[in-house]
C-alpha cells in the first residue's frame, strides 16, 4: 500500500509539474474535497480540473519534498498522509511558498485515490 501512495504522490508533483490539470485532477476522486492553502474549498475532481487548469499557466512549479511522507494506515482500504515541500516560482525554491499537506488516500475501483486534500503553508506563530 505505502508502494502506491508513494507513488500517487510522484504522480501529483509530474502532472503538476507538466502542467496536466487532467492528469492531477485524475489522482482524487470524483468527490474529492480539496482545500488550498488560501482556504478555498473544491468540491469535486471536475472542479480541481478547473482550477488547476488556469493555475498550471503560471510558473509555480512542485520541488523537492521535505522527507519521506508520512502515511498511516486507518484500514485496508484507507490511508491518512502527510506530506510537504517547497515550491520554486521562476525556477527558484521559494521558502516563503513551504506547505504541509494532508489528504486521505482511498482504494478505488481505478487503484489508489486522494478523496480529500488540505494544503497549509508553513509559518512561524
Amino acid at each position: 500500500m505505502s508502494t502506491e501512495i508513494v507513488r500517487l504522490l510522484a504522480q501529483m508533483t509530474e502532472t503538476w509539474n507538466a502542467g496536466d490539470s487532467a492528469g492531477y485532477a485524475g489522482l482524487f476522486t470524483e468527490d474529492v474535497d480539496y482545500v488550498t492553502f488560501f482556504g478555498l474549498h473544491l468540491k469535486g475532481r471536475e472542479a480541481v480540473e478547473e482550477t488547476h487548469r488556469e493555475l498550471f499557466k503560471t510558473s509555480i512549479k512542485l520541488g523537492e519534498s521535505d522527507g519521506e511522507p508520512q502515511i498511516r494506515r486507518l484500514t485496508d482500504d484507507v490511508a491518512f498522509v502527510v506530506a510537504g515541500g517547497t515550491s520554486s516560482v521562476n525556477g527558484k525554491p521559494d521558502p516563503s511558498r513551504t506547505s504541509v499537506v494532508t489528504m486521505t488516500a482511498l482504494r478505488t475501483p481505478e487503484g489508489w485515490r486522494f478523496a480529500s486534500f488540505h494544503n497549509t503553508r508553513v509559518s512561524r506563530p
